[in-house]
């Protein structure tokens, strides 16, 4: 499967929103291809380099599929788009077009089904419902309702300020459980940053 790729400073997860400004001619041209295909693009996450112009091998191997939802014209003039994180996906190989867009070829990550909430799972929703009523969370109009642990553990994986190469850890993990644990890890190790 080849899919363009649009690397940037984040890590996307499924069923997450971001918001994107739009300026360089060979992302408008991939914007344009992917709106009249009914297609996606992939975000990967920089990993040196800056999001302009970077090194071929300057991105994670893991991304997720970015599907379009809503564009505008920003008051800056510039194309604002909406998108939602779609499927998981590895890059196997990559290459640079005439017009400097990355294409990949990727294989999409099978996902575990959803499983319901457990008992266990509580902090973490009460962790989410906090994060939803943060105004940049809202803006992003969300729908932050945790629906199984997999929903929970994208949302909170996106949201919480991990860094980005915890981020792709979280990403690359299969079963929503572990990616809970992980998170779980993770917050308890800063609480421990904050209380040292």
């Amino acid at each position: 499967m080849s899919l363009a790729l649009f690397p940037l400073n984040t890590v996307l997860f499924p069923d997450c929103i971001l918001d994107l400004q739009i300026f360089e001619a060979r992302y408008l041209d991939m914007i344009g291809r992917c709106m009249k295909q009914g297609s996606g693009f992939g975000v990967v996450c920089i990993l040196e380099g800056e999001e302009v112009g970077i090194a071929p091998e300057g991105f994670a191997r893991v991304g997720c599929e970015a599907l379009i939802t809503d564009f505008h014209q920003q008051d800056n003039g510039l194309l604002g788009i909406r998108v939602k994180g779609g499927r998981r996906f590895r890059v196997l190989s990559s290459e640079m077009q005439r017009d400097q867009l990355r294409v990949a070829e990727v294989e999409w990550l099978s996902e575990a089904p959803e499983r319901p909430l457990q008992d266990e799972d509580g902090d973490l929703i009460a962790l989410l419902k906090a994060l939803a009523e943060h105004p940049m969370v809202e803006a992003l109009n969300m729908g932050t309702e945790a629906t199984g642990q997999q929903s929970l553990a994208n949302q909170l994986a996106y949201l919480l300020p991990f860094s980005e190469l915890d981020k792709i850890d979280l990403l690359q993990l299969d079963d929503p459980q572990q990616r809970l644990d992980a998170i779980q890890a993770l917050l308890d190790e800063l609480q421990g940053e904050l209380f040292a």
